[in-house]
């Protein structure tokens, strides 16, 4: 139900995707009326891999996150998320409130241990031809060397799953690569990572900046959620703003326009790795379930997209691998590891 466009894009997604990949199930979330009258306009009211799971209350864009989490118990966020808890389903897509979505999330899933705050990773194109996975990208504004230090680890027991990479390189964003650069937090959280990586528990590439998330310096790009969600935003206004200068360019006389056609194939391609639609769809790491968070804006295309991101985790045990990986690479906590100390010598 959520969303900028709600169950027009939503279900219209579901239908979509549950016609090409015959190895899906969807539990619709949400007003069912509404549900309905949305499938019998796609001619699917009757598909038998679509059912709905009523809930009579839906959290606005705009909804305080107590309202979601105290007042709207059901919500059709939180049936949703309810049904990944209680094992009716496998995974939870949704392009509802962000910061809703997070708390919910953790209310309902809880974290993995040793996890403190979930935060949101998605993929973003480099020139290597391959993804670099980014996070955390909105769900934590405010961070401290600690939470920084788990996203470095969350995200390489992610990309070691999604990619077959068993060492990951990993990138601290900064303003200079130099250790001399960045704020407080940042040198405190290069510091753990170079610890971790001197252990041989991280690859730690060491600071990288903004330009290096496309030259794909490294697999991971690790930040706060305040610049992670900036970049995030201005690197999709971008690939749009490119996008329609250069439709219009080519649209502007003639010759352009012929020029356009010999190159279709070669403009196709370039349309397709620039189109933000293509990456939507971000992970919450560290929750005790796959929750994927599709963009407020997101059309049909776009949240198939999302879709896909839910699919791939639960088809690739991706859940399972990230909590092995969170075990041993987690650091253990002092009192955990004097209370173990201790029974050892008794």
């Amino acid at each position: 139900m959520g969303g900028d466009f709600g169950p027009s894009v939503t279900v219209a997604a579901a239908v979509s995707f549950a016609t090409r990949e015959p190895d899906v199930e969807f539990l619709l979330v949400g007003q069912e009326a509404i549900l309905q009258s949305e499938l019998k306009k796609l001619g699917a009211q009757n598909h038998p891999r679509l059912s709905i799971v009523h809930a009579s209350e839906m959290v606005e864009m705009d909804d305080p996150i107590e309202v979601a989490l105290r007042r709207k118990k059901d919500s059709s966020m939180r049936v949703a998320l309810t049904q990944v808890k209680d094992g009716l389903a496998q995974a939870c897509v949704s392009a509802g409130n962000t910061g809703a979505l997070m708390a919910v999330s953790r209310y309902v899933l809880k974290t993995m241990p040793g996890v403190d705050r979930p935060a949101i990773c998605s993929i973003l194109p480099n020139q290597n031809k391959q993804p670099t996975y980014m996070l955390d990208l909105g769900a934590n504004v405010d961070c401290e060397p600690l939470h920084l230090h788990q996203f470095a680890i969350m995200g390489s027991a992610l990309v070691a799953a999604l990619e077959n990479k068993p060492r990951p390189t990993v990138g601290l964003l900064n303003v200079g690569e130099e250790d001399i650069k960045g704020n407080d937090v940042v040198k405190r959280t290069a510091q753990l990572l170079r610890a971790d990586h001197e252990r041989g528990l991280l690859n730690f590439y060491g600071n990288v900046e903004g330009n290096d998330i496309f030259k794909g310096t490294t697999d991971i790009v690790v930040c706060d959620g305040f610049v992670g969600n900036v970049t995030l935003k201005a690197v999709e206004g971008l690939g749009r703003f490119v996008k329609t200068t250069m439709t219009d360019a080519f649209k502007s006389n003639p010759l352009n326009m012929l020029g356009a056609l010999i190159g279709r194939g070669a403009l196709k391609q370039i349309s397709k790795t620039m189109n933000p639609s293509n990456y939507n769809g971000g992970s919450l790491l560290g929750l005790r379930g796959v929750v994927i968070k599709s963009h407020g804006g997101a059309d049909k295309y776009s949240y198939e997209w999302a879709i896909q991101r839910a699919f791939d985790a639960v088809k690739n045990d991706v859940l399972a691998r990230i909590t092995t990986s969170l075990a041993e690479l987690m650091p253990v906590p002092a009192e955990a590891s004097t209370t173990s100390s201790g029974s050892t010598e008794q």
